[in-house]
């Protein structure tokens, strides 16, 4: 007999961040997030999601021991400000019982069906800067700290229960390309720079980083707001993502590029691949996964590209020409030797031709998933 019950205390949210850890204990593509960072995503006095957002969290139960999990999630500007009637699901583990996730995500399209939504659609967290996705290819490649894995059976119990492919994400990890695949790059950079007088900074420290946070998020606002369901950041969010973010960052791996009259027209966000030290720390800051971090964040041969933002009125005069000839000469100096590109939705053609001059094949494909209510 299958049994589902809402977690709703911090003990009982424990035990639903923990319940991925038994499924995926001996994968080792499986990248565990922070356990603590998890509960202050989902703590509503904490996470200003929850302005706009509510979401409920269900465990599964089989003869007595847990066998799932999901969030239910209503977006509520999503729902009002883009007319987008559908219910969230995420956070969504489960093991490979088609009863078991038929039951989890009947509770979600109670939720759907309760406020008198049109569809429900995941994998997908609260807003656009949480995880997205199902893998649908790329099962043996290693997970990032930004994105869900999942086992094949998940895509099948979908299908088996109507849903649908909607939207389709994209990600690669390639080798760091050579000085004569960026030459266009480094070779146009200079002439950009001159043409527009641009300002180009690359921060040293944190300090340095702090005043360019809040017009960056502006920025990103304003570029992607054309994609499909985008929901702009508020005020209090860029100020929780701060502070989520900040210590895991290292300054050398951010660019900003200001305009002739000192306005941001570009960033771009790479964050060093913590995966291994996570992997080894097991979820915990306690006692040396800090460490393993503050080591990772300083010494990993890898980097995820993270966030590229460009002024719409800039996105064909070649700033990401200044963005990549920048980048590799950082790296370079850090001695980086593999890049990834996270989640970068199908539609976004802007960013995929970020990658044009690089050998950067696609690996992981992941998908959202939709059924009507």
């Amino acid at each position: 007999m299958i049994t589902i019950q809402e977690k709703k205390t911090k003990q009982e949210l424990t035990e639903f961040v923990k319940f991925p850890f038994s499924i995926y204990k001996n994968n080792p593509y499986w990248v565990p997030p922070l356990i603590a960072e998890e509960l202050m995503s989902f703590d509503k006095d904490v996470n200003p999601v929850f302005e706009y957002a509510e979401a409920y969290f269900y465990m599964a139960y089989k003869n007595g021991k847990a066998v799932g999990r999901v969030a239910a999630i209503v977006n509520w500007s999503e729902v009002n400000d883009l007319n987008k009637k559908k219910v969230r699901f995420g956070w969504f583990d489960v093991i490979d019982d088609i009863e078991v996730t038929k039951a989890l995500l009947e509770k979600v399209e109670e939720l759907g069906k309760k406020h008198n939504l049109d569809n429900i659609e995941g994998p997908m967290g609260f807003s656009n800067l949480d995880k997205v996705g199902a893998l649908i290819m790329g099962f043996d490649e290693m997970s990032t700290m930004i994105t869900w894995y999942n086992h094949e059976y998940y895509i099948e119990h979908f299908k088996q229960l109507g849903f649908v492919k909607e939207k389709e994400f994209v990600e690669s990890r390639f080798v760091f390309p050579n000085e004569e695949q960026v030459a266009p790059y480094l070779k146009a950079d200079p002439l950009i720079r001159k043409r527009y007088n641009l300002k180009v900074y690359n921060p040293k420290t944190i300090a340095e980083v702090m005043p360019f946070i809040d017009p960056m998020f502006d920025l990103f606002n304003d570029s992607y707001a054309k994609l499909t369901s985008f929901v702009g950041i508020s005020d209090r969010q860029k100020k929780f993502f701060k502070d989520k973010y900040i210590d895991m960052v290292n300054p050398d791996f951010l660019k900003f590029i200001e305009d002739e009259n000192g306005k941001l027209i570009a960033f771009s966000i790479c964050m060093p691949s913590l995966s291994k030290a996570l992997k080894d720390s097991d979820g915990s800051l306690w006692p040396f996964g800090w460490l393993r971090l503050l080591w990772a964040k300083k010494h990993t041969d890898e980097v995820l590209f993270y966030l590229i933002g460009v002024d719409p009125d800039w996105q064909n005069k070649g700033l990401t020409a200044v963005i990549m000839a920048e980048y590799f000469r950082s790296f370079k100096a850090n001695g980086i030797k593999y890049c990834v590109r996270t989640p970068e939705l199908e539609e976004n053609h802007a960013i995929h031709n970020l990658w044009k001059f690089f050998n950067s094949p696609v690996t992981k494909r992941r998908a959202t998933f939709i059924k009507n209510l």
